[in-house]
């Protein structure tokens, strides 16, 4: 193992886009718009660079946190800065700040007003979800978790659609109130161990009431969070309303801090808890598979559909963690990372065409394939992903998550097969009415294929795709050690 340099690569994969999306700020009217594009840029770049050597220097087969930093912060509290990654937060840090790259392209030139206010908003907002992975100190997590809900805020409430004030106090209420249950969590566990460090947390002597208590006080915010259902109401409006790149942040990122909570919070805490109540997580995740499948057959917006199917896949990743053996937990991690290069592609291939249409109505295309040759392959591909189709990043997870579902109970394993076929139905009727067929609209007839800059976004995530849908050991490998020793916690829980 090579030594690992004494520079602080998870504080820089913080406060890096933070720092540079203030200074975005700092550039000013949009007369500047082409500084702050360039900063913006660049300040993404460097924010992806600096997390390439976690991954270098990550030793898979090492237990506990690794590029640990420990600050104090508000002595008084014994609350400190206090940070480390493992393998169920890893892939989170680099996919965030990979994300934040392809957003800042994919708005250059679509966004035209507060393009300096636009840019900073996603830079601030990819370095708060840098932290919330890498926290392991509870206020420093709190701060960081309600901090991020203000950017991706006035994302959707200043640059979305017509409806985007509704969408936005929607989102930010549905949050606020769960995350609520988690404070009052967080200040019983200092009061428990008169500590926020949250490995202490994980050892903290709890009898079966509080532990109760508490994984329920988590369920509520990180529920609300995945979205699980029945709490999954706000996101299809907040897709709707959101500006493309806000779409593609809130479904390839947001949406993956609830579930990570689940493995850093709720399981290592309240492991008993987490095994009498796993029941109840299951078939709420089951609901959300299956009958969040059906509505998004019925759905008559692209986006809305595609919104519908985040919260159907993102049940597969609770269905996962919660039937706690090794390949629910490994194959829900992959998911989410698999989910957030699918449905970052599905948002931006749904934006290319609303840039040209100003429609996201499926009745208005039609025939898509013959004025967009080009966009329609790459729309194929991630459909197919969406889909779950072997070779693709979409069936790994999936297929992993049922082995472990059928390894558990054989009809539970049953009922969560049947996202393949409804992820099929909705999908590919989907990119059937879009994109075959003749053009039955003039606006269609005069539609330009992608340029260079939509092919290279669509074309970075096709690879991404293909690599992880081809070659998953990476992603698998990096996670493997650190939940056997999850599931190791949660199997000798507390009142042994």
């Amino acid at each position: 193992m090579t030594d690992i340099p004494d520079i602080p690569f998870l504080s820089l994969a913080i406060w890096i886009p933070i720092l540079g999306g203030l200074l975005v700020l700092a550039t000013g009217p949009d007369r500047n718009a082409w500084m702050a594009r360039l900063v913006a840029l660049l300040t993404a770049i460097l924010g992806f660079a600096v997390t390439i050597p976690l991954y270098i220097y990550f030793d898979a087969a090492k237990v506990g946190m690794q590029f640990p930093e420990a600050r104090s912060w508000i002595a008084y509290f014994n609350i400190n800065y206090h940070i480390g990654i493992d393998g169920l937060s890893l892939w989170f840090v680099l996919l965030n700040s990979f994300i934040t790259i392809l957003v800042v392209i994919a708005g250059w030139q679509t966004v035209q007003n507060r393009v300096a206010q636009y840019m900073a908003a996603f830079l601030i907002m990819s370095g708060l979800m840098n932290g919330i992975f890498a926290a392991l100190d509870g206020v420093l997590f709190y701060v960081f978790f309600e901090a991020s809900l203000i950017p991706l805020y006035l994302i959707i409430g200043v640059w979305g659609g017509p409806n985007r004030v509704h969408a936005a106090i929607k989102f930010f209420l549905f949050t606020l109130a769960g995350s609520l249950a988690m404070l009052l969590a967080l200040l019983y566990l200092h009061s428990v161990t008169d500590s926020f460090d949250i490995l202490v947390w994980h050892r903290a002597p709890l009898s079966m009431v509080e532990q109760s208590l508490i994984f329920f006080a988590f369920l509520a915010a990180f529920g609300v969070k995945v979205p699980m259902w029945p709490v999954h109401t706000w996101l299809p409006d907040a897709h709707v309303e959101a500006p493309t790149g806000g779409s593609v942040v809130l479904a390839a990122i947001a949406l993956k801090l609830g579930a990570y909570g689940f493995v850093r919070f709720s399981l290592p805490i309240a492991p008993d808890a987490a095994v009498a109540y796993a029941p109840i997580v299951i078939a709420l995740s089951l609901i959300a598979v299956v009958y969040i499948g059906f509505v998004a057959l019925a759905q008559a917006d692209m986006k809305k559909l595609v919104a519908y199917s985040s919260i159907s896949h993102m049940g597969f990743v609770t269905l996962g963690f919660f039937m706690l053996n090794p390949l629910g937990v490994e194959g829900a991690l992959i998911q989410m990372i698999s989910h957030g290069f699918v449905s970052a592609a599905m948002f931006l291939c749904i934006g290319v065409l609303y840039d040209r249409m100003h429609s996201r109505q499926i009745e208005d295309y039609g025939g898509v394939v013959n004025t967009m040759p080009k966009f329609a392959a790459f729309f194929m591909l991630f459909a197919m992903a969406n889909c779950g189709l072997p070779a693709t990043s979409g069936f790994v997870g999936e297929f992993t998550v049922i082995l472990g579902a059928v390894q558990y109970n054989f009809w539970i394993g049953l009922l969560a097969a049947t996202t393949l076929i409804l992820g099929a139905a909705y999908t590919l009727w989907m990119y059937k009415r879009v994109v075959f067929g003749a053009v039955a609209n003039e606006h269609v007839a005069k539609l330009t294929d992608i340029g260079a800059r939509e092919f290279f976004f669509l074309a970075v995530l096709a690879a991404c795709v293909l690599a992880m849908g081809l070659y998953p050991f990476p992603f698998a490998d990096a996670m493997h050690t650190s939940v056997n020793e999850l599931l190791r916690h949660v199997s000798a829980g507390k009142l042994h």
